[in-house]
């Protein structure tokens, strides 16, 4: 009796939880400026509510909770309205009950049914258990983005919730899925401008991934709080006394730099937290006199505030007159302080920040009660990806590296001949500007003219460039041209007209053998094709026909010589062995399936696995991509031939591998007692002077008593580099030989390095 009492109760309180979550909902969506369509929503909560009644998620509440979640998320984060809220709260239905799309369509209408439809096919994750299912989820999620917008926006709000409650997973899920998030869904949010929502993916993606370093940078940032606060007082005194006298409406923000890239850039910078100097940001938003008046506002709070600080003159980032392709619009100015630090600032009205905030979506066409002045440059991005789908890659995951390429990219404006203004993804090449015109030019383009300078078609263009292309009819692409482009576009498009062009030879290729065995009267088998390739140090047949059709090869004699041993003891020998090869690799794959399954049953993935001296030894490999060492944050990966393989987890190679195989990952941790030695290698910089290399190997082999297998030193003009490579434990004598060595009086630098 009393545990039904007590069930009841538990029911009654998890109503109200349900209950008190959707009028939180409901009252942020009444205080937005969208038109009040209540009914609705309330209609798509009632029957969301009813589809997953009585199912939990693993963190053992209500699993309606995670809907009403992506639906605040949508509506307070990303900016939509009602039609967007009611998808977002819909969006499991289809998937997890017995409803259809045909029945939402019923009910709510096509436009709802549409975007419900678009994220029940993306759902589960972009990246199913196979690489190809992965690209063709990734695919049929770029394809819902060129219907409506509405679908990844909803997605991508889905997926900031369900990193939000990372905590409750598996730790190889949280692995899987933070590798995802960093790999596709933090760039796509920041494509579309979702600056903030980007941010905390990223973060919380590496709060999961590396939480000691996470851990580590959030306690020295607040250290250093009080600090920073004095810091950004000082220095926005004199500026709001100089706005005040204008009679500006405005406000001014401090802006922290995240966490996560604070540590990217202590990364790829090779520096301490200490040294990062750009953490502090300023933001000045403010309200324009009349909206024609928004851009001179913009450059005269630049020129009151850089008649108080000296600007960078290098520093000048104008977004306002040139907005990113994702609709950022703001100026960047970098200022000396008093403290004698460079602090950036950056203005922006508030229909900037409200762009910068919430992208596309504070424009969009679809939002209610607007149109939107900023979907060129989406319509653009979106078109592109369209032609990149059209021709896809064959292999899923060089697919998804060449959508990347775009997602990461950050713009440079280059003019035409005519002077019109074209926006190209950073380190594009003149190749990449020639396809960027029209596929004919690219194809046939020989060169460009670069401010009128002869250059050739690798050349690097920069902001401001003026491009003419050169082109000639008997161009054709070569392929060193894939080298030579890094935009999707270019590289997609070079990829399948050198397809074409291959596929061409290939056929060519097979009549020429046809006819070379035809005139010799021998019979065509695998055997015999196997030789001939072999012959001509080929690795597989396709190499050889396309080198056939395109002349590069010619059959002669010494094939014809090589196929008369046919009639001797010896063909009929490499016949028998060919076939017998064939046999055993049928009866090797039969063998091998059930050993892969044997492999992950032996190994629970569910838990995570030690790794202590006796399996490093035996079962496992080190990557030697990254070369982990105990102590660095690692994971397992599970490889074709059944091996399992350590790598660091912000190491690239491992980054694709999460994104892409997420179901062969395997959480790992150390379980090592300083018994096995690894090989690494410490970069040392400084001042040259005397008996500095006696003092670095004392220091060394002295203090640590440790082995060095390699020391290279080179000097020039007083600055020498080094490079150590010794034999260590962990990761604590690697932080104890680099502490021991910053000691060093001449020794400036001191890093682990990671290849």
């Amino acid at each position: 009796m009393e545990e039904n009492i007590s069930q009841k109760e538990k029911e009654r309180a998890e109503e109200e939880m349900i209950e008190q979550a959707f009028q939180e909902l409901l009252n942020d969506y009444l205080e937005t400026k969208h038109r009040k369509r209540v009914d609705i929503i309330t209609k798509a909560f009632n029957f969301a509510n009813q589809a997953h009644k009585g199912i939990k998620r693993r963190s053992g509440e209500p699993y309606i909770m995670h809907p009403i979640a992506v639906a605040k998320i949508v509506c307070n984060e990303v900016g939509l309205g009602s039609t967007s809220i009611c998808s977002a709260l819909l969006h499991d239905v289809v998937e997890d009950t017995d409803y259809t799309i045909e029945d939402i369509e019923n009910i709510f209408g096509p436009k709802i049914a549409q975007i419900v439809d678009g994220l029940t096919k993306i759902s589960g994750g972009i990246f199913g258990d196979r690489a190809s299912a992965q690209a063709e989820n990734f695919k049929k999620l770029l394809l819902t983005m060129s219907d409506d917008i509405r679908v990844i926006l909803i997605k991508i709000a889905d997926r900031l919730h369900n990193m939000r409650t990372l905590g409750s997973m598996l730790p190889n899920k949280q692995f899987k899925i933070a590798g995802e998030t960093l790999y596709i869904y933090a760039p796509l949010a920041n494509r579309l401008g979702l600056y903030k929502i980007k941010t905390e993916l990223e973060n919380l993606s590496f709060k999961y991934e590396h939480p000691e370093e996470y851990h580590e940078i959030e306690e020295k940032l607040e250290a250093t709080a009080v600090e920073r606060d004095k810091a950004f007082n000082d220095f926005t005194t004199p500026i709001r006394a100089q706005l005040d006298k204008k009679g500006l409406n405005y406000r001014i923000l401090a802006r922290v730099k995240s966490i996560y890239s604070i540590w990217n850039k202590m990364q790829t910078k090779h520096v301490p937290f200490e040294e990062i100097f750009d953490i502090l940001a300023v933001r000045i938003i403010f309200e324009p006199r009349n909206i024609e008046e928004e851009l001179n506002d913009c450059f005269d709070i630049y020129v009151s505030i850089s008649k108080i600080y000296k600007p960078h003159p290098d520093r000048l980032r104008d977004w306002v007159s040139h907005p990113k392709a994702n609709g950022y619009q703001a100026l960047h100015v970098t200022l000396m302080g008093n403290n004698g630090q460079w602090i950036e600032v950056q203005i922006r009205s508030e229909r900037m920040n409200d762009v910068a905030e919430q992208g596309f979506a504070a424009h969009w066409k679809y939002k209610e009660g607007g149109g939107s002045e900023d979907e060129g440059e989406l319509e653009k991005w979106l078109r592109t990806i369209k032609e990149i789908l059209d021709d896809p890659q064959p292999d899923a995951i060089d697919f998804l590296d060449t959508i990347k390429l775009n997602l990461f990219a950050s713009e440079i404006f280059v003019f035409t001949p005519k002077g019109d203004l074209k926006t190209m993804p950073q380190n594009s090449t003149a190749l990449d500007f020639a396809f960027s015109l029209h596929t004919d030019i690219g194809s046939h383009c020989i060169g460009a003219k670069v401010n009128h300078k002869l250059v050739p078609l690798s050349h690097k263009l920069q902001s401001g460039d003026q491009v003419e292309i050169l082109t000639s009819k008997s161009q054709r692409v070569q392929p060193e041209w894939e080298v030579y482009a890094t935009t999707a576009r270019a590289r997609t498009k070079i990829a399948a007209i050198l397809r074409k062009e291959s596929k061409a030879y290939q056929k060519e290729g097979e009549t020429i053998i046809a006819d070379f065995f035809k005139d010799e009267e021998m019979r065509i088998d695998d055997v015999v094709l196997d030789k001939l390739t072999k012959l001509h140090k080929f690795h597989t047949l396709d190499e050889l026909l396309v080198a056939l059709g395109s002349k590069k090869v010619v059959l002669g004699d010494a094939d014809k010589n090589i196929f008369k041993e046919k009639q001797s003891g010896n063909w009929k020998k490499y016949l028998t062995f060919s076939f017998g090869n064939k046999e055993n690799k049928e009866n090797k794959e039969t063998k091998e399936q059930p050993e892969e399954q044997t492999l992950q049953e032996k190994i629970n993935t569910k838990q995570i696995l030690k790794l202590t001296e006796e399996t490093i030894s035996k079962n496992y490999l080190m990557a030697d991509c990254c070369h982990p060492i105990p102590g660095d944050d690692v994971l397992g990966y599970i490889d074709e031939d059944n091996r399992i393989i350590i790598h660091k987890r912000q190491c690239p190679v491992a980054a694709r591998l999460k994104s892409s195989y997420g179901n062969r990952i395997i959480a790992t941790e150390w379980d090592t007692h300083k018994d096995l030695s690894f090989l690494v290698t410490i970069y040392i910089k400084g001042i040259d002077c005397m008996g500095l290399l006696n003092e670095v190997t004392q220091v060394i082999s002295r203090q640590l008593n440790v082995n060095i297998r390699k020391l290279t030193i080179e000097t020039n003009d007083g600055i020498f580099e080094g490079r150590i490579q010794l034999y260590v434990h962990d990761v604590d004598d690697v932080r104890t030989i680099c502490n021991n060595l910053k000691q060093v009086q001449h020794i400036k630098q001191v890093m682990r390095m990671e290849d």
